[in-house]
């Protein structure tokens, strides 16, 4: 007995020892990041941070931390930066790169690679996107027939009350494919549909408390059952999809004329198949396009969606919408993108609604990849940094009362539109969006195409719309709601 005690506590004061010593050792390393709220062992902040508000949840935080620019809280386990984006926070501050969530998302593919893989995709994707048409009026004319092909599904609702995620999902849904595939699905095409849920899912899936506990713990996450396993299933399922339009592709392409985004990347790969280092392979291709495909369909739907509830929240700014589109496109013909510069109210609102929705408050998570000095503190290799876009569009300094909807944020006082450096719906620098202006013509056309048509009307009272997101994890995901298209 005697024994077994001494034993015990020889065990007990070990353990003691070995806490205190990764207690100073964390301590020490900790006084040279950023300031940030006292962490707990292996729990780190995580009951400080909301898991369904964590954006919310590191604004109130760095608001306690003494105005604090820049804050340095613990998820769990892991030390993380979060910072204002540029122009607050300069990327030269920082030698970083892009690091996907460790809820297994593979880091190939354009929007996950890093260092060189990432720049050859990059630079392809771009050139690729602009020789499809983005910026011209080819690529105008097929947003333009998607707009139409909407506001005719909307029409068959009859005024009665409808969800308008899937139609909407699936007009944007259709401009990305006609770049990826060359091709648009019907309506009715149950595989497109069946395609847009799991986007819809795992757009969800990755805004949810799960995936934030596989994110910090994924050596024992990925072995636990939960949603967090249903990640892997729906980016299975959108490979496969792509895995056969390649397939298609192949037998019958003509390297003299590249159809669409399939096409150009199939060349490339034949003109560098003698190249050991290239980026251009089979593997690159599927994910490139899965990525093109979800982001470009789910960021893009989900910011009309929220347009289209705010306007029925605030019906005054929906008439002005509706004054505006009456006096210079009038009924009769199709919104163009020319009309934008003359739409000034009209592109207020669009950015109000990117700002307000705030559908990427944390942007997506960096890692320095080597030990940085930033601003007087030292950011070890590895620490992941979070560009907080939400803090730039929720800034006082920038908009008046920046939590309330409100189009005169981007007005002058001439009611002409006013640019802010604030605005980063679409992030900022290298990582900037590869898509920005393909969404923003997307979001004025099909905007302005569904207004010019209908009035939209709340089955409730609208003090009684509830715009608080379905989730709001790494992504804010619109509510889920109802509405009523009026013909005008």
């Amino acid at each position: 007995m005697e024994l077994g005690g001494a034993a015990t506590l020889v065990l007990a004061a070990g353990a003691l020892c070995l806490a205190l010593l990764w207690e100073w050792k964390r301590q020490r390393e900790s006084s040279k990041f950023p300031p940030g709220p006292t962490p707990l062992p292996l729990l780190g902040n995580a009951l400080q941070l909301s898991g369904a508000d964590l954006f919310t949840s590191l604004m109130a935080e760095r608001a306690t931390a003494e105005g604090a620019k820049v804050q340095s809280p613990h998820l769990y386990r892991r030390h993380v930066c979060a910072a204002p984006p540029p122009p607050v926070l300069s990327l030269a501050d920082c030698h970083w790169a892009l690091r996907p969530f460790c809820v297994p998302l593979p880091s190939s593919g354009v929007i996950f690679a890093n260092g060189e893989r990432w720049k050859q995709l990059r630079q392809f994707s771009v050139a690729t996107l602009r020789n499809l048409g983005m910026g011209k009026r080819t690529l105008q004319e097929t947003i333009a027939e998607e707009a139409r092909a909407l506001v005719e599904e909307i029409r068959k609702t009859n005024g009665s009350p409808f969800d308008p995620s899937r139609p909407v999902s699936h007009a944007v849904g259709n401009v990305i494919s006609s770049i990826a595939f060359g091709d648009r699905f019907d309506y009715q095409d149950q595989t497109f549909l069946s395609l847009l849920d799991v986007i819809q899912s795992l757009f969800l899936e990755l805004s949810g408390p799960w995936t934030q506990l596989y994110e910090m713990f994924p050596g024992i996450m990925r072995f636990l059952p939960g949603p967090h396993n249903r990640i892997l299933q729906h980016v299975e399922v959108l490979h496969d999809f792509v895995t056969e339009r390649v397939q298609r592709n192949q037998k019958t392409l003509d390297p003299g004329c590249p159809r669409d985004y399939i096409d150009a990347f199939l060349i490339k790969m034949e003109e560098e198949k003698q190249n050991p280092q290239s980026e251009f392979h089979t593997k690159n291709l599927a994910l490139s396009v899965v990525h093109l495909f979800f982001g470009g369909t789910e960021m893009v739907s989900a910011t009309l969606r929220y347009g289209f509830l705010l306007l029925m929240k605030y019906p005054e700014v929906q008439e002005k919408v509706h004054q505006e589109i009456d006096g210079v496109v009038g009924r009769h013909r199709d919104p163009a993108a020319e009309d934008r510069s003359r739409m000034p109210y009209t592109h207020a609102v669009i950015h109000e609604i990117q700002r307000f929705s705030n559908i990427i408050p944390l942007g997506i998570p960096h890692a320095v990849i080597r030990d940085t000095q930033f601003r007087g503190y030292t950011l070890p290799k590895g620490t992941d940094v979070f560009c907080v876009l939400g803090s730039a569009l929720r800034d006082p300094r920038h908009f008046s009362d920046p939590e309330r909807f409100d189009p005169g944020n981007f007005l002058d006082e001439n009611g002409g539109f006013k640019k802010n450096h604030a605005f980063m719906a679409f992030s900022s620098g290298k990582r900037v969006c590869l898509g920005e202006g393909l969404a923003r013509m997307e979001l004025f056309l099909v905007f302005t195409s569904v207004l010019q048509r209908f009035t939209l009307q709340s089955p409730v009272d609208p003090q009684d719309i509830d715009l608080t997101p379905k989730a709001s994890g790494f992504w804010n995901i619109p509510p889920e709601y109802r509405v009523c298209a009026l013909p005008r």
